[in-house]
């Protein structure tokens, strides 16, 4: 028989240590660790983040109301104590990496037009209007200087 390279795939596994993005339930929209997993559908997870107000209890989450991220934490033990899940989420920099991710950035962006007053969207709408005239006047002067053909 021919020798075949088996690879692992490049994409997100549930595994002790993936940080999943909690979607449904009472801690929606924050960020936790899978600390065991307990069968196929339900995991352990904890979120020790440094900021009090995105801090989540160990439970048992199901892993529909999950989202798993690109964001791993190596070499975390299996049904680790909260004490070394925040010492290991502390050394890893999670909170400053997920600020800096895509996802984030939108989702902190979507949260910020949303809660907009009247006045603030009205300014908003200006500031578009006035940067559409800047583009339509530059693209104007592109056309006038470019040689007819």
């Amino acid at each position: 028989m021919a020798d075949i390279d088996v690879k692992i795939a490049q994409w997100k596994l549930v595994e002790v240590g993936r940080v999943v993005l909690i979607r449904r339930g009472p801690f929606t929209g924050k960020l936790a660790v899978i600390v065991e997993i307990v069968d196929h559908r339900r995991v352990l997870v904890d979120g020790p983040s440094s900021e009090e107000q995105k801090i989540v209890p160990r439970h048992v989450l199901p892993l529909a109301n999950a989202t798993l991220t690109h964001f791993t934490i190596p070499k975390l033990p299996r049904a680790a104590g909260t004490g070394p899940v925040k010492k290991l989420w502390a050394n890893n920099e999670i909170d400053a990496k997920w600020a800096k991710s895509n996802y984030a950035q939108k989702t902190e962006g979507a949260d910020r037009r949303k809660n907009l007053t009247d006045f603030e969207r009205f300014k908003v709408l200006r500031l578009r209007k006035q940067a559409r005239y800047e583009v339509q006047k530059s693209l104007a002067k592109a056309k006038a200087a470019a040689p007819k053909a």
